[in-house]
């Protein structure tokens, strides 16, 4: 039997568009022979060293609101292994995104009990000796791709095998069956190119939950 193919995922779990991507790729393991394997990166990282480039509103999330639920994540990881992850961020996701909560402390405990792990990781929201090892996976995946982006960055198999990273792909509503699939061959259509970096079009629509 043949093994499944890795594909490497990075997520901040506050981001309504990295959640959106990540309900895309597991329904391609339902259709494809992927397995997805998850990472956490920060979006108060990415933004940390260009907080005066930001809007006044956004700047102020970035400083005060977006490290609280990453800490937690990476806690549960050093703590309890990076297998509970996956199911760690569906629990976030749903009750941040789908169930209107945001990225409270309170949505937090919550989605902690769902996913079997002790509220003693909510001791990581104002800080947390994990850090080093938060940044550190942060990195891994912008190494990939570069600063310019932001999350999710997914590594997918390119033409020799290797991996090859992009950013996105960004989409709303997340693609189901077929059509899920259709876009995860087209990422690795253009994943075989190794000259390709970008296609792109101005976003018209917000993030969509509505199918999840």
């Amino acid at each position: 039997m043949l093994e499944k193919t890795p594909v490497d995922f990075w997520f901040d779990p506050r981001c309504p568009w990295a959640w959106l991507t990540s309900r895309w790729v597991l329904e391609v393991e339902k259709v494809r022979d992927i397995q997805v394997r998850w990472h956490v990166m920060s979006l108060a990282v990415l933004n940390e060293n260009k907080l005066e480039e930001l809007s006044e509103d956004y700047r102020e999330t970035m400083r005060t609101k977006a490290w609280g639920p990453v800490r937690v994540v990476i806690a549960a990881q050093e703590e309890h292994g990076p297998e509970v992850l996956g199911a760690l961020y569906t629990a976030l996701g749903t009750r941040f995104h789908n169930q209107g909560e945001g990225p409270t402390k309170e949505a937090t405990a919550a989605a902690l009990k769902e996913a079997g792990l002790p509220d003693s990781l909510l001791d990581h929201w104002d800080g947390t000796p994990y850090e080093p090892q938060l940044r550190a996976s942060h990195q891994e995946g912008i190494d990939k791709v570069g600063q310019e982006v932001g999350t999710p960055v997914i590594a997918v198999p390119g033409a020799d095998g290797a991996q090859v990273a992009f950013f996105g792909p960004v989409v709303t509503p997340a693609p189901k069956g077929e059509e899920a699939a259709r876009l995860w061959d087209g990422t690795l259509a253009v994943a075989s190119v190794p000259g390709f970096y970008e296609i792109k079009r101005t976003r018209i629509k917000g993030p969509d939950f509505s199918n999840l």
